[in-house]
C-alpha cells in the first residue's frame, strides 16, 4: 500500500502523514455552535472528517475523535464584538440558554445520525471545561502574552507576533492584517486592533456567567478548543481539522494561545474542507439560497425540485474532494442518485457471485486492469483522501460487473482472488470508509427522521397554543395510514397501521 500523504494548510503542500505515536492518531474537529439548526456547509465538514476518521481506522490506527459543541461564548462577530449568540437566542423565545443548547445539540444528533456519521470518540462542550479555559488564560497572562481590562482578558497579538508570526496558517503578515482592521481611535481597551478576548466581563444582564480571578464572565470564543484539545490529545496532537473560514481567525488564533501557553504548536497537521455554492453562487441565508438538510430530506425549499435522500446526498459530497469547492444543483444532486443506485445495485451484484472452485486461472488482461483499479481505491485515498478518484475507479468496474450478470463476459475472465478482492474492497469502501446504507436502509432513516421531525413541530405548536396546527399534522398522517399517538409527559409515538 502507498503512503498516506495529507495536504496541510499551514505548510501549503502534501505531507506523509507520521502520527506523534506510532498506530494512534489524535484528531480534533471544530463542532457546530448550537444556537440554531445544523447548515448543511457545516454537515459537508463533519461528513469530510467522519470518512476521514473512517480511513484512518480502516488503515489500522487507533483514533482518539474529539469534536466539540460551543455552548458558551460565541459572539456574533468574530473580533469580540455583538451579543452573546446563546444569550440573545434565549432571550428572543424566553427560554434558558440551556433549553437552547439542548434542543440543538439533539437536533444536530438527529441530523448526523441521518447521514450515518460516526460519534466522535469525545464530545466535550465549553460550559463543561471553563476551569480549563481560565486556567489556560492565566497562564497565559503568566507567561507575558495577555493582559486584563476592567475584568476582561485580551491576547497580546503583536507582542505574541514579535516571537512567532501570528499569521502563519494563512500565510499573511501582521501588517497585511492590520489593514484589514479598523483603528482603535481610543474607544476600545484593546492595545492593539488584533487583541481578542480569552475572557470576557459579564454585565448582570448576561444570562450566562461564571465566577473568574478576574470577576463574572464567560469564555472567549477561540480558547474553549484550545483547552479541550489539550485536555484530551495533549498539548500537541496529529490532525486538527474544520471548514476553511475558520482557518483565517479561529484557528489562527487557537495556534497563537498554545504557543503562548504552552511553548509548542498545538497539532502538526491542519486540514480544512472547502465552502458550498449553489448554482455557482455562495451559500448564505443573505443570498437566500441556503437550505438545512431538512429541507433536502423533505424536497420543501422553493429551489429544490424534488427531495433528496441523506445517502443521496452523502455520497453527492464524496464526489468531490473536501479542498474543492462543493456546488449544490437539482441536476447535480439528480444525477449523484442515479449514479449511487448504479453503484450500488452494482455492489450487490457483485456480492451476489458465484465464485468458481476451479483454480486460479492465468491472468487475463481483463484480471489484471480490474486489479488495477481495485488497487487504485488505497492509492487514492491515500492521496489526501481522494473520495471523488476512488469513485471513478468504482464506477470503471461496473461494467464489468454488469456484463458478468448479463453473461456477456465470463467470470472465469478473472481470478478467483480478483474477485474476492473486489468484493471485500467494494464494502470495505461503500459501507466502512464512505458509510453509505442500501437504499432500504437510507429510506426508513429519512422517515424516521422526517417523522421525528414533525412531532417536533407539533410539540412546538401544542406549547404555543396552536392546536390547530397541532390537528392538522395529526390528521394528514392519519389520512396516510400513520397513528400519531400523544404519551405521558408530552411524549409522542408513532405506528404505520
Amino acid at each position: 500500500m502507498s503512503e498516506l500523504k495529507i495536504y496541510n494548510t499551514l505548510s501549503r503542500t502534501k505531507e506523509p502523514f507520521k502520527p506523534i505515536t506510532p498506530n494512534h492518531v489524535g484528531l480534533y474537529v471544530c463542532g457546530p455552535t448550537v444556537y440554531s439548526d445544523v447548515h448543511l456547509g457545516n454537515c459537508r465538514t463533519f461528513i469530510s472528517f467522519d470518512i476521514i476518521y473512517r480511513y484512518l481506522k480502516y488503515i489500522g490506527y487507533k483514533v482518539r475523535y474529539v469534536r466539540n459543541i460551543t455552548d458558551a461564548g460565541h459572539l456574533e462577530g468574530d473580533r469580540d464584538e455583538g451579543d452573546d449568540k446563546f444569550s440573545k437566542k434565549a432571550r428572543l423565545e424566553q427560554l434558558e440558554p440551556m433549553e437552547i443548547v439542548q434542543r440543538y445539540t439533539v437536533g444536530f444528533h438527529k441530523v448526523m445520525e441521518m447521514f450515518n456519521t460516526l460519534p466522535p470518540t469525545i464530545e466535550p462542550t465549553a460550559t463543561g471545561h471553563i476551569t480549563e479555559q481560565i486556567k489556560m488564560a492565566q497562564q497565559i497572562i503568566d507567561n507575558g502574552y495577555g493582559y486584563e481590562v476592567d475584568g476582561t482578558v485580551y491576547f497580546d497579538v503583536e507582542k505574541y507576533n514579535k516571537e512567532k508570526p501570528y499569521g502563519i496558517l494563512t500565510n499573511r503578515k501582521l501588517e497585511d492584517l492590520l489593514e484589514g482592521t479598523r483603528e482603535l481611535g481610543g474607544q476600545d481597551e484593546k492595545r492593539g486592533r488584533l487583541d481578542f478576548a480569552l475572557w470576557i466581563k459579564a454585565g448582570p444582564e448576561h444570562l450566562m456567567q461564571w465566577p473568574s480571578p478576574w470577576g463574572m464572565g464567560f469564555p472567549g470564543w477561540h480558547i474553549e478548543c484550545s483547552a479541550m484539545s489539550e485536555k484530551y490529545l495533549g498539548k500537541q496532537f496529529d490532525i486538527h481539522g474544520g471548514g476553511m473560514d475558520l482557518a483565517a481567525t479561529h484557528h489562527t488564533n487557537e495556534i497563537a494561545q498554545s504557543q503562548a501557553c504552552y511553548k509548542i504548536s498545538p497539532a502538526r497537521y491542519w486540514l480544512h474542507t472547502n465552502m458550498l455554492t449553489v448554482n455557482g453562487v455562495r451559500m448564505s441565508k443573505s443570498a437566500g439560497n441556503g437550505f438545512l438538510p431538512e429541507e433536502l430530506f423533505s424536497g420543501s425549499h422553493p429551489l429544490l425540485e424534488k427531495a433528496y435522500s441523506p445517502m443521496n446526498v452523502r455520497f453527492f459530497m464524496l464526489q468531490t474532494h473536501y479542498r474543492s469547492t462543493l456546488d449544490f444543483s437539482n441536476e447535480a444532486l439528480q444525477a449523484a442518485e442515479k449514479g449511487l443506485k448504479r453503484l450500488w445495485d452494482a455492489y450487490e451484484t457483485l456480492l451476489k457471485f458465484e465464485i468458481p472452485q476451479s483454480e486460479e486461472l492465468t491472468a487475463t488482461t481483463l484480471d489484471t486492469d480490474c486489479l488495477k483499479l481495485i488497487e487504485e481505491f488505497d492509492e487514492h485515498m491515500n492521496d489526501d483522501f481522494n473520495t471523488a478518484r476512488v469513485l471513478a475507479s468504482m464506477f470503471e468496474l461496473v461494467p464489468v460487473i454488469n456484463s458478468i450478470k448479463d453473461k456477456t463476459i465470463n467470470i472465469s475472465e478473472l481470478s478467483v482472488s480478483t474477485i474476492r478482492l473486489m468484493q471485500t474492497k467494494f464494502k470495505n469502501y461503500l459501507e466502512d470508509v464512505f458509510g453509505l446504507k442500501a437504499a432500504n436502509e437510507a429510506d426508513n432513516a429519512k422517515l424516521q427522521g422526517v417523522m421525528q421531525l414533525l412531532i417536533d413541530i407539533r410539540k412546538e405548536a401544542k406549547t404555543k397554543k396552536d392546536f390547530a396546527t397541532s390537528d392538522k399534522i395529526r390528521n394528514q398522517l392519519a389520512e396516510m395510514g400513520i397513528a400519531l399517538k400523544d404519551e405521558k409527559g408530552g411524549e409522542m409515538s408513532w405506528s404505520v397501521e
